[in-house]
């Protein structure tokens, strides 16, 4: 039987760029049994189909690893670095200086600040009545 990937799977191309920025197996500790390839591509699959970790098909390594690696590349920053080479990368293939020089707030964001900031994010007053009215009942 013939495997056929996902539309979600890394090329060859892809997983050369990023494949460098996975952690090393931790020293002293069992080896790998899972292919890091095949992790990132079943990590890639959740996120683009949106399925659930325990929604992985079977022909990827058990959800709990794959849960367990997007975890640590969470904590550990890696899915960070990968990003920022991807970016440079791409601004570097257009012509531009590897990381940017200036950011950009949405006309939404503006709308907002101008408002006061606070004004949509204040939570609402109790109202009084009720306790005043415990407070005059009891004090008779």
């Amino acid at each position: 039987m013939e495997w056929k990937p996902y539309p979600s799977d890394l090329t060859g191309g892809q997983w050369r760029l990023i494949g460098p920025l996975i952690p090393e197996a931790k020293r002293g500790g069992r080896p790998r049994a899972h292919d890091m390839c095949e992790v990132v591509n079943a990590i890639m699959y959740v996120v683009r189909t949106g399925c659930s970790w325990r929604q992985l098909p079977h022909d990827f390594p058990p959800w709990e690893t794959v849960y367990r690696y997007f975890r640590r590349f969470q904590r550990d920053g890696t899915w960070e670095k990968i990003h920022d080479r991807l970016r440079s990368q791409v601004r570097i293939k257009n012509g531009r200086k590897p990381t940017p020089s200036a950011g950009i707030i949405d006309s939404q964001s503006v709308k907002t600040a101008e408002k006061g900031a606070t004004e949509g994010t204040m939570r609402a007053r109790k109202r009084l009545g009720a306790s005043v009215i415990s407070l005059s009942t009891r004090s008779a």
